[in-house]
This record gives C-alpha cells, structure tokens and sequence, in this order.
C-alpha cells in the first residue's frame, strides 16, 4: 500500500461517521501533504475544510432549488455583452443585499424578454448563499394557488408560506387584471410583507401602471404605497436577452470563440 492510498479501514469509518464524501478528495489531499510535509493539525483541517465546504454548496443548492429558482440564472453566468441597459452602481447595490437586511423591496421593470426574471432569481440565489428562505413564484400561479386554497381550508397555510421567507421574488406582476379576490390576495400580501421581509418584483409595467390591474382601487393604491414607499426601482431596457438563453450545440459555440 503505497502512503497515498486510503485503507479499507479508514473508508469504512469515514462511512460510519457519514463523511463517506471526504473520500473523493482525500487521495489528492493525502498526495500534498506528503510533498509539503503537512503538520498533521493542518492536514486535518484541509480535509475537514473540504467537506464543510461541500456542506456549504450542498445546503445552498438545496435552499435554491427548494426555493424554485432557475439553477441556470445566476449571476455569474449573466451574459455581460447582453444589448440592455440598467443602471449598474443600483445594481451592486442590490447585490450587496443591503436591501434583504433592511426589509426592503425591489421592483425589476421592463419589456418582454430584458432578462427580469433572470436578475430577480440571481439575487435569489444570493440570498441562498447568505442563508436566507427564499421563495420564486410567478403571479398568476400564485394568484390561483390562494384562491384554490379557499375551497380545502388551506388559505392561511399558503398565505403563511408566501410571508415566512426572508425574499419572496414575484415574477410577472401587473401582467393580467385581477378580480376582486386576487385583489384582495396581492393588497393582503403586500401589506403583511411591508417592513417585514423583502420582495421583488418583475414586471413589464411600472409600479404606477399597477393600480389599473387591482379590482379594488382604494386597496390598491394603499399597497402600491407601501410597496413603493420601501422599494429600488432597476429599469432595464434594451434587446430580448431570451436568445441567450437558448441551448447551442458544443460544436457551435466553439466555433464562435
């Protein structure tokens, strides 16, 4: 057995232990603390360094996916040559999520296609990182989700899981009228959040044009004040971004680069 190889011992008890996955870099591990002539303390922490780690992006992926965000929207894979505009020191701002500590609200505004909902569940996935609940959800979903939940009783359990989360991110708002019970729903929503956890939004429409799409406009207005009152306003303009988003084949993207 040579100084690198892990023993059938020592897999079995890292099972045991559940650190089973410790073994797929253990080998590597082991290779250069022979060639640094590791303390053993330091060797130790390496390897109990890597599997905290890979707890850690275990525990995000996990919230993420939980949390219904796109596993392929994240920032580090924002195209940056994208033909948008948007104001780009609110956007670090935004990143820096300042704004989820200080419950406050964003509002991700936009035509078809600017890439919304991308940024939006980008700071979703932040949010993951940092160790906050988050929840994604599109508007009408939502909306019909709460209704339903009126017929079995389940209406408080479903409105309880859209308020408990640290960042609720709602896509597509403003995008349909709603009738006076959805309305009800989004006055209810928004004004339980206010101050209380942070939300974002995407929406073709600006905050402005939203009272249009309310049943009752004297709740609305009542919300859309809140909202507005404690929110970011990132405008995007530009070119659809959706065509970036298309699956292409390995060959063709070489071929470009």
């Amino acid at each position: 057995m040579t100084p690198d190889t892990v023993s059938t011992d020592l897999k079995a008890t890292l099972r045991r232990l559940k650190l089973g996955r410790m073994l797929d870099t253990l080998p590597e591990r082991l290779v250069l603390a022979r060639q640094q002539k590791m303390p053993h303390q330091d060797f130790m922490l390496l390897v109990l360094q890597d599997e905290a780690s890979r707890r850690d992006s275990q525990s995000v992926a996990m919230r993420s996916q939980k949390a219904g965000l796109d596993p392929a929207m994240r920032l580090e894979t924002w195209d940056e040559t994208a033909k948008v505009t948007f104001d780009r020191a609110l956007l670090n701002e935004l990143v820096s999520l300042r704004f989820l500590d200080a419950h406050q609200h964003v509002a991700i505004v936009g035509p078809v296609g600017v890439g919304k909902t991308f940024l939006s569940h980008a700071l979703g996935h932040l949010a993951c990182r940092r160790g906050a609940s988050v929840l994604a959800v599109r508007t009408d979903r939502m909306l019909k989700t709460l209704k339903h939940s009126r017929l079995d009783n389940s209406y408080e359990a479903e409105l309880r899981k859209l308020l408990a989360v640290d960042l609720l991110v709602i896509d597509d708002f403003g995008l349909d009228a709603m009738d006076h019970t959805e309305s009800r729903d989004a006055y209810d929503l928004i004004t339980e959040r206010h101050r209380a956890g942070s939300t974002v939004v995407t929406s073709n429409r600006g905050p402005d044009e939203w009272l249009a799409t309310f049943a009752d406009p004297v709740r609305a207005q009542s919300a859309i004040d809140r909202f507005t009152s404690n929110s970011y306003d990132l405008v995007i303009e530009g070119e659809s971004y959706r065509p970036r988003l298309k699956p292409k084949l390995a060959s063709a993207a070489k071929s470009r680069s």
